[in-house]
């Protein structure tokens, strides 16, 4: 392990190295003659030296100097072979004299990095290229016994280093805001998937605790049929059956509770903190557009929010809306618009969600939140389970609500509307 990731650092290392080096050929000659350039090479090293925040700097420095000496000795062997490989040597020692002596001043800022403003970080950068400069040039004085610079010269020098680094470090700066940017959608999506799985582990639980419900009074009908049969008629074959069949209800019944608290543990561990009313109702919408959307369906979405406030039980919320909406998506036909709807009114909030579906005939609403109820059938005719308005409607009961059914006035199909007291909703700041 500890091998790949040495050898994954020299291969970056070597990248800077070979990537300084080609960049430094892309050059302008401010001075007269070739004594000093001005190249891009400096430029790509510090971005280099930005992005790679895990190398070794000194090292890096150590080693891009050798191969941009060696780099720009081959070139000059090659292109300019009227010059002796001695003194092509030797003119080329100053650059490498300047990265290892940038890599060592960045080496002392490199835990700070990240706590400057892309501004200091700018200027920062900029002083160390006029200090890597004056080494290089106090270099090309003792080997090449260079000192030509005058004053307007030095100003240019620093006027090129300012614009060379901020340049680098807005570029730098892009590159890290887009960075962000992908990581913040990534976020953004990994919320939505477990805002989804929330919600509807929060139905599965709500509804389970139910079902335990259900099997306490079934386990205490059965074991008062179990002694009923045994005082009255005195079969001992047939009571001793219910009280096997009592048995095992209660085994079901404890397998369920096991199973229960494990979701229970699971769904507070994911309902943790609080999330406004609007984002809500938009991930409502998002995710039941793209519900429409597998279903080969075209749907508008509406949204209007006259009041907006922080929740802490926005999985109950959510689960209710998901429900609503999806039935209303799964309501129209081909194409169609659905409108979800929230304002308060006295101390109660009200959320409405409308459709342009075929509406619901007034001989079923009566009967449409009653366990296995239902208007939905596939293409060959078998029912749906229809125990999702049934869910719904527990769950406003739960919260202290009530849900009502009617018709859209402007769409002709269904309307649901679900009232729930503000102050179970709100969450005091």
């Amino acid at each position: 392990m500890l091998h790949s990731i040495l050898k994954s650092r020299t291969l970056q290392v070597l990248v800077a190295a070979l990537g300084t080096a080609v960049a430094g050929e892309f050059k302008i000659n401010p001075f007269d003659g070739d004594i000093f350039r001005i190249a891009l090479g400096s430029s790509a090293f510090l971005l280099f030296l930005l992005l790679m925040r895990r190398l070794p700097y000194i090292m890096t420095g150590i080693v891009t100097g050798i191969v941009v000496l060696l780099f720009r000795t081959g070139m000059d062997a090659v292109f300019r072979s009227e010059i002796p490989l001695p003194e092509s040597f030797t003119s080329h020692v100053s650059a490498m004299v300047y990265y290892i002596v940038f890599a060592a001043l960045m080496n002392l800022l490199k835990s700070r990095l990240d706590t400057f403003h892309p501004l200091v970080l700018g200027g920062a950068a900029a002083v160390i290229d006029l200090l890597s400069n004056e080494m290089e040039l106090l270099t090309r004085l003792i080997v090449l016994d260079s000192a030509t610079f005058r004053l307007n010269e030095w100003t240019y020098l620093m006027a090129i280093a300012v614009l060379r680094t901020y340049f680098t470090t807005g570029v730098y700066s892009s590159i890290s805001v887009s960075q962000l940017r992908i990581a913040q959608r990534e976020q953004n999506r990994r919320i939505e998937q477990m805002l989804g799985f929330g919600s509807g582990l929060y139905g599965e639980v709500f509804y389970l605790k139910k079902s335990i419900g259900t099997l306490e009074n079934v386990t205490l009908k059965s074991y008062e049929l179990y002694r009923s049969l045994k005082e009255e008629d005195g079969q001992p074959g047939r009571s001793r059956q219910v009280l096997d069949i009592t048995q095992q209800i209660h085994e079901v019944k404890k397998d369920s509770q096991r199973i229960l608290a494990g979701l229970v543990k699971l769904a507070e561990r994911e309902a943790t903190g609080d999330m406004p009313l609007s984002g809500i109702l938009r991930f409502t919408v998002k995710s039941n557009a793209q519900y429409a959307e597998m279903l080969g369906k075209q749907i508008q979405f509406h949204l209007h929010l006259a009041s907006d406030y922080t929740t802490a039980s926005y999985i109950p919320l959510l689960t209710l809306l998901n429900n609503l909406t999806a039935n209303a998506v799964e309501a129209i036909k081909a194409s169609g618009s659905i409108a979800l709807d929230t304002y308060e009114k006295e101390e109660y909030t009200l959320f409405t969600v409308t459709d342009s579906g075929v509406g619901i005939k007034e001989r079923d609403r009566e009967l449409l939140f009653e366990p296995g109820f239902t208007t939905k059938f596939n293409d060959e005719g078998v029912a749906a389970t229809g125990i999702g308005l049934s869910h719904v409607r527990d769950i406003v009961e739960a919260l202290g609500g009530r849900i009502t059914v009617g018709t859209a006035i402007h769409t002709g199909g269904a309307m649901f509307q679900i009232s729930v007291p503000t102050a179970t909703l709100r969450k005091e700041e």
